[in-house]
């Protein structure tokens, strides 16, 4: 399996080339050359899989480079019920007719990131112990991606971690998940910023060649094509508990800021799973559903992008959009540098909505969106609690208003569940009047000392910072 950069740059990759690489050389994102397709005999035999064989399965068609042998105890390894506390990995249940909840929010730091980052941080142990290398990650987050980041890779051989944040702008318990840990080969860096501008210095130093190459410079951020590869697991996971047979057709709803988790879900589509509908699901940084409702791609800048209760989406520039934005114009990719080397970046935006491939976002790849503002997620926490004595997060409820907006007779709609409501406690508060049980291993965790910088939103500082704490 070669990879090929979405800006059409000539050389093709293999998978551990990529793995330790994030961005290519062009700036453009890695995909496939081609999706595995995946028939009716092979989904019947994997139906019955415990998850872990079923993400070597999956896994192994994209990934020729690690030893079968290797890779499957790889997957042991990180999709334990030790690590993620069911059997199930991600169990299923159905909240009412035709709507369920998948959990994503059992691993280690209580949010979906970790279904993939947990993998990552075995992966890029395993290869860097290969080849007798070292690894030093920038990353950045919005709050849940630094903490499952560095929970997978703190302790790890040959592994640094520069996690970029915006300053202010996570949860507390999010803060305090990332900023107490203490370990030597964990550096916090909070931005005076939004996330996009933590997102936009990731790309100024994986685009500096010369300095990626002299210090090594790796990403944990979905645009690492390893991490959103490991989240296309789930969607094969939630449809076989969603079914009983091959047959039938369920869709997924997915609150969506960065636009990776959702991007999983159009390559299952693409590889043969039988999924009806993926909606995207936005808070009022609507980005995303501004574009499937009117075909016109329009980016916020900082001053634009609203601090909203569901702070993991607070994103204006959904960094993963470009991987479906090559399918969508056809894997063109001039077509593609036009749209976000050109239009993008000297308007800021770009208009599909006269083009013909516009309407295939819906039609062909399933797409569809909604969106949700803090009064509706107050009212969906709490009517799933009153109705069906669930708590949940802020972002799993703008899931939920989206989902039930899209519903159809007859098709299981799974709603991806992205974090535990400990997170957000404080809106949780406001919206019933206590906070959700926390559990004991984080108990009076804001109180802990805190190991954390603040840089200013220049991408040549952190670089300075990153070669300070390399020699």
């Amino acid at each position: 399996m070669n990879y090929l950069s979405t800006r059409g740059h000539p050389d093709r990759k293999r998978f551990c080339e990529i793995l330790l690489e994030g961005l290519a050389p062009d700036g453009g994102l890695y995909l496939p050359e081609q999706y595995p397709q995946v028939d009716t005999a092979t989904l019947a035999k994997w139906r019955a899989l415990p998850y872990a064989e079923l993400a070597f399965e999956i896994l192994s068609l994209y990934i020729d480079d690690i030893p079968a042998a290797d890779l499957k105890a790889i997957c042991a390894k990180t999709y334990t019920a030790d690590v993620f506390g069911t059997d199930e990995i991600v169990p299923l249940r159905e909240l009412e007719d035709g709507v369920y909840l998948e959990a994503l929010s059992n691993g280690p730091t209580l949010a979906f990131k970790d279904m993939a980052m947990q993998l990552l941080g075995n992966l890029f142990e395993y290869e860097l112990a290969r080849r007798g290398s070292e690894l030093n990650i920038l990353g950045a987050t919005s709050g849940d991606t630094g903490s499952a980041a560095e929970y997978a890779m703190r302790g790890k051989k040959g592994v640094r971690v520069f996690m970029t944040s915006p300053d202010g702008r996570m949860s507390p318990f999010q803060q305090a998940q990332m900023f107490s840990l203490q370990d030597a080969n964990i550096h916090n860096i909070a931005i005076t910023g939004v996330f996009d501008d933590c997102q936009d210095i990731v790309k100024a130093v994986s685009n500096d060649l010369a300095f990626k190459r002299k210090y090594r410079i790796g990403t944990v951020n979905s645009i690492n094509w390893a991490r959103l590869l490991a989240q296309v697991v789930y969607y094969f996971a939630g449809y076989f508990q969603a079914t009983a047979s091959n047959d039938k057709p369920v869709s997924f709803t997915v609150p969506s800021g960065n636009f990776g988790n959702v991007c999983a879900g159009h390559v299952a589509r693409m590889m043969g799973l039988p999924i009806r509908t993926l909606v995207v699901a936005t808070n009022e940084n609507d980005v995303l559903d501004e574009f499937f409702r009117t075909g016109v791609y329009r980016v916020r800048v900082a001053a634009d992008t609203h601090e909203t209760s569901s702070p993991s989406m607070d994103i204006s520039k959904a960094s993963n959009f470009e991987r479906f934005v090559f399918d969508l114009v056809g894997r063109d990719a001039a077509r593609l540098r036009q749209l976000f080397v050109d239009d993008l970046g000297l308007n800021g935006s770009f208009d599909l909505s006269a083009d013909p491939a516009f309407a295939q976002a819906a039609g062909r790849f399933g797409f569809r969106s909604g969106r949700s503002t803090h009064a509706d997620r107050l009212a969906t926490i709490r009517d799933t609690d009153k109705r069906f004595a669930t708590l949940v997060d802020p972002h799993t409820a703008d899931g939920l208003k989206a989902a039930r907006e899209q519903l159809e007779p007859g098709v299981p709609m799974v709603v991806l569940e992205t974090a535990l409501p400990i997170k957000f406690a404080a809106t949780l508060v406001e919206a019933l009047g206590e906070e959700p049980a926390r559990p004991k291993k984080f108990e009076g965790i804001e109180a802990l000392p805190k190991r954390v910088v603040k840089l200013p939103a220049d991408a040549e500082a952190v670089k300075a910072y990153i070669a300070e704490n390399c020699d």
